[in-house]
């Protein structure tokens, strides 16, 4: 297994990163850029690499390209997923939003195309770590957090799961913190930026779309219909907001 590893100057706090990459010159790029910031980077080139190194050390994040040798990025995140919910963020040469919205539906926090830039992929790095390390933190069992309740949609914060009626949804970690977000804020406006800054603590530029990436993916796991949505409304110009469906 041919890899890069390239530590931090301070290893025993640094934050563990695998990437998975066949670009080498690109490991290299993040490696050398991340090292210095308290990151021990490790890489490898190939799908089967990837699973086998995820697997057998603890990370702190995962960033994975789509376009890989042996397996590509969508199998590896789904082997990934069977046994770990590291933070993984993927990288994709491809325009097409379809491919974005299957990475977040089988697992991924977030996504970058391959023109990011360092300081772009150090803030979503940075944000998808914050967000797992909230959502691993036990909740008090003394002080349960009630259901928030939107029509038949119930959203449970203490095991952080979702359902409408008796169906259960099968959500990814952001798609659920997305959901629960706007629930908190029934009826009222949610502006991307503020959705960014709930899931995330932390503020993008305006020109962030991975929101409505995700609302997508959300929207068909509730069953609305975008032109005709019963549960997420496109305020124009404005945002998003989660809605009581109307009677039939």
């Amino acid at each position: 297994m041919h890899n890069v590893r390239t530590m931090s100057s301070d290893t025993a706090n640094a934050a563990r990163l695998l990437v998975i990459d066949d670009d080498r010159k690109l490991c290299r790029l993040i490696a050398g850029y991340l090292g210095p910031l308290g990151y021990d980077v490790t890489a490898v080139h190939t799908g089967p690499e990837g699973v086998e190194k995820a697997g057998a050390e603890p990370w702190h994040a995962i960033i994975l390209d789509v376009m890989l040798p042996g397996m590509d990025g969508f199998e590896v995140l789904k082997q990934i997923r069977k046994s770990s919910e590291v933070p993984v963020l993927m990288l994709t040469g491809r325009g097409d939003e379809a491919d974005r919205i299957v990475g977040l539906e089988i697992g991924a926090d977030d996504y970058l195309p391959k023109t990011f830039s360092t300081r772009e992929l150090l803030a979503r790095l940075r944000a998808v770590t914050r967000r797992s390390t909230r959502a691993a933190a036990a909740p008090d069992p003394d002080a349960p957090v009630p259901d928030l309740v939107v029509g038949p949609l119930r959203v449970n914060p203490n095991t952080r799961t979702a359902a409408i009626g008796d169906q259960a949804l099968v959500l990814t970690p952001v798609e659920y913190d997305l959901l629960q977000a706007l629930a908190k804020a029934k009826g009222r406006v949610k502006t991307r930026e503020a959705l960014i800054e709930d899931i995330r603590d932390r503020n993008y530029d305006v020109f962030d779309r991975s929101i409505d990436v995700h609302i997508s993916a959300l929207r068909r796991k509730l069953g609305d219909d975008a032109k005709s949505p019963r549960f997420i409304r496109t305020v124009r110009a404005a945002g998003y907001m989660l809605t009581e469906p109307e009677a039939p």
